[in-house]
């Protein structure tokens, strides 16, 4: 990476980026503080949302489900905790936008003009993807896990009971899981762009991830109710297709042997 303006010393990097630091961690403070006063109704209409009956996905025809999953808590400051930790989630999870602005500003200056419009689009697609993620694993992927874990019995003798914390880690690492695996696109892309991923390397395991994406949705739905895993199968093999799509044919590395040629 070069720099267009000259070189710059290592204290004045350090100076800039820690001028950076102190705004990131500003705005994830003030966040923090918002989502902190707002989380108790956040907590009741979005976060436990997927243990009522009335949740969305289960209204859509064949989910049939009914009953609602309760939680306890067996812990004395665990309720406490997870008002921190939610609110530190929500706080990271709605600054994202705001970060990655933070980050390209420190290091958009020491690019040059065609390594930027490689850049700032991939960071675009990268948080709007991301946020996709997320919404997938909210409305589709952990109402769908939640069901199957909180009915799965290995033995009838040993009756379920949901502690707050369980459902917690499991909830916001369903969200942050999906929200990476969301970004395949943007890395695919990212890759081909530098020569390293060529499309055919998609058709090639075409036949393997279709296998893999129907396995991951029979896991993920496993009443086996044809619909409600084309729900699960669909988004994740859009994915693998949008991906091999935004590769471009001829890679970087391709393209520029050609030119030299």
């Amino acid at each position: 990476m070069g720099s267009p303006s000259g070189p710059v010393s290592f204290w004045d990097h350090a100076e800039v980026l820690r001028g950076v630091l102190v705004r990131i961690a500003a705005v994830l403070g003030v966040l923090l503080a918002v989502a902190f006063a707002v989380m108790p109704r956040l907590f009741d209409t979005v976060v436990l949302a997927p243990c009522r009956p009335d949740f969305p996905l289960y209204s859509l025809p064949g989910a049939e489900l009914q009953a609602e999953v309760g939680l306890v808590n067996i812990r004395l400051a665990s309720q406490f905790f997870i008002h921190m930790t939610s609110s530190l989630y929500l706080a990271v999870l709605a600054g994202i936008p705001a970060v990655l602005l933070l980050v390209w500003g420190f290091v958009s200056p020491g690019l040059y003009p065609e390594e930027r419009r490689g850049v700032a689009p991939a960071l675009a697609g990268a948080c709007l993807m991301f946020y996709g993620g997320v919404a997938a694993g909210y409305f589709l992927v952990f109402p769908l896990a939640l069901r199957f874990l909180a009915d799965y019995q290995l033995s009838a003798f040993v009756p379920n009971q949901v502690s707050l914390d369980s459902y917690i880690e499991t909830f916001f690492m369903t969200l942050l899981c999906m929200g990476l695996a969301f970004e395949l696109p943007v890395v695919a892309w990212l890759l081909g762009r530098l020569g390293v991923l060529r499309r055919s390397v998609f058709s090639l395991y075409r036949r393997h991830a279709v296998v893999a994406i129907l396995v991951a949705a029979a896991v993920i739905t496993p009443s086996g109710d044809p619909f409600t895993m084309l729900m699960v199968f669909a988004p994740l093999y859009i994915l693998w297709e949008v991906s091999a799509w935004l590769v471009p044919r001829r890679c970087a590395g391709q393209l520029e042997s050609i030119n030299q040629g």
